[in-house]
Order: structure tokens, then C-alpha cells, then sequence
């Protein structure tokens, strides 16, 4: 039996209290979810953070650290993800940009209001990421290295 994670990054884009989520179609409903995606051939983490948050969010952030490194196992399908979650503030909004498949929109939501739609989190690591950044555990970009 062959077991491989699936390397995805997230991005906690924060405004004044609040913070960027996408709301997306994902096992029939629609979800909350931080921008995020998986990891492409050729792509730095770096990369693909600021990719999939224009793609999905239409914003384009500046990475200022990262939150935390996650492993977790979906419920759904039994796929194993480890997530890397960056820190990022907003730069320059293209509201005209089309999204990814599946996106529905971006969303600016404080902590308060993001709990209070749980029963629509797409994992528990939505809230665990914005409550790690909030705890001001943050490290340097200088951690993810290219060998």
C-alpha cells in the first residue's frame, strides 16, 4: 500500500480584525475556508501561497511568516494533507479578476463572526490557523528553504 501526503498551503490574510476567507463548493456544500491549495510541480510554498490566494481571492498579499506547519487527516476520503500556513497582508485587490472553479467569493470576516458559521468550516484547521496567528505564534519565511 502506497501512503503519500498531499502538500497544501494557506494563507491568514489579515485587515483591521478581520480576515480573508474564501467561501467554496467542496463534497456537495459550501464551505469557509482560508484561500489554499495544493502545492504545484516547479512551485516554491512561497509561491504557491500568493498564487492561490490571487486565484481564489482575487487579493494579492505580501507573505510576512508563517503561522504553522499541519498535518491532518480528512474524514471525508481518508487523504492525509499537510498544510503550510502563511501570515500575509493584503497589498492590492483586482475585484474584476475571475476565481477558481468552485469559489463562490472572498469573504472578510472577523473571528467572532467566522465561529458563529462553524457548522461551515471546511476543517477545523480554518479556525486553528486564524487562533495560532492571533496567539502571535509566527515564525520568519527564512524557515522554508529550497534544497
Amino acid at each position: 500500500m502506497s501512503w503519500q501526503p498531499h502538500i497544501t498551503v494557506a494563507t491568514i490574510v489579515e485587515d483591521q480584525g478581520r480576515f480573508l476567507l474564501v467561501e467554496e463548493r467542496a463534497d456537495g456544500r459550501n464551505v469557509l475556508n482560508q484561500p489554499a491549495g495544493h502545492l504545484e510541480p516547479d512551485e516554491t510554498l512561497l509561491e504557491a501561497a500568493l498564487r492561490e490566494t490571487l486565484e481564489e481571492t482575487g487579493w494579492e498579499v505580501e507573505l510576512t511568516g508563517v503561522t504553522g506547519i499541519y498535518l491532518y487527516t480528512a474524514p471525508s476520503n481518508g487523504v492525509t494533507y499537510q498544510r503550510v500556513c502563511f501570515a500575509a497582508r493584503p497589498l492590492r485587490h483586482h475585484p474584476t479578476r475571475a476565481l477558481d472553479d468552485g469559489i463562490i467569493g472572498a469573504r472578510w470576516l472577523t473571528r467572532e463572526e467566522l465561529e458563529a458559521q462553524s457548522a461551515h468550516w471546511r476543517s477545523h484547521l480554518v479556525a486553528r490557523c486564524i487562533d495560532d496567528y492571533l496567539k502571535s505564534e509566527r515564525f520568519p519565511l527564512s524557515l522554508i528553504r529550497v534544497a
